[in-house]
């Protein structure tokens, strides 16, 4: 029993701190994705002093000028770091995916974000990596979020159907479709006068002369 207690006793503490630190849903046994959780949560407890000391900038305008930064399609970034973290940097997934933008360390070492738990850097990675899928999926919305959430070597041409990514683009572009900017509207097209018709020319026959009768 004791032994059994002192192997399962790691798991169950490891996944109650992300459940905890994470603000996330996972079971305490679970056996997945150890390493990556292990990751997550020793990077935030590295994170959280200067965090307590300084505090994290407000995220909206962080995200608008890394959008223009990175001349990502306005609204864009926004809709993806709302369904991936609600815009929470401390977010950790059953998965081990950290911060606003969910970047796995595998990711986040590739792209060179040390504290992915920092929004400026993180939100800069993630908007970095979601260029690049547009760019390699030559300018498709559609493809580029499944990337940024499936890895590009599994979206050949469509969108994968693995039981989440195709509902986690659905929500991505629904939030897209609210936060991104209307086009002007059209100006009105001014009425076409109306073309004054001539009045057609009677074609009543004059009557002929009346003869008058002759006298005598």
């Amino acid at each position: 029993m004791k032994v059994a207690l002192c192997a399962v006793l790691p798991l169950v503490l490891l996944n109650l701190a992300v459940a905890f630190f994470g603000d996330t849903h996972v079971s305490p046994l679970s056996l997945s994705f150890l390493e990556q959780k292990a990751h997550a949560v020793a990077a935030y407890a590295r994170h959280r002093p200067s965090c307590l000391l300084e505090g994290h900038p407000e995220l909206a305008p962080l995200i608008r000028d890394t959008e223009r930064r990175h001349r990502l399609p306005t609204g864009l970034l926004e809709a993806l770091v709302e369904v991936e973290s609600n815009t929470q940097p401390h977010r950790i997934s059953p998965a081990g995916a950290m911060g606003p933008g969910q970047l796995m360390p595998s990711t986040a070492s590739l792209l060179r974000v040390e504290d992915p738990f920092d929004p400026a850097p993180a939100i800069d990675g993630s908007a970095r990596y979601l260029a690049e899928q547009l760019e390699r999926f030559r300018g498709n919305v559609r493809l580029a979020v499944a990337a940024y959430n499936a890895g590009p070597g599994n979206v050949n041409g469509r969108v994968p159907r693995n039981g989440e990514t195709e509902f986690y683009v659905d929500r991505v572009l629904t939030h897209y479709e609210r936060l991104r900017p209307r086009p002007p509207p059209r100006p009105a097209k001014p009425a076409p006068a109306a073309k004054r018709q001539a009045r057609p020319v009677s074609a009543t026959p004059r009557h002929p002369p009346v003869d008058r009768p002759s006298a005598g």
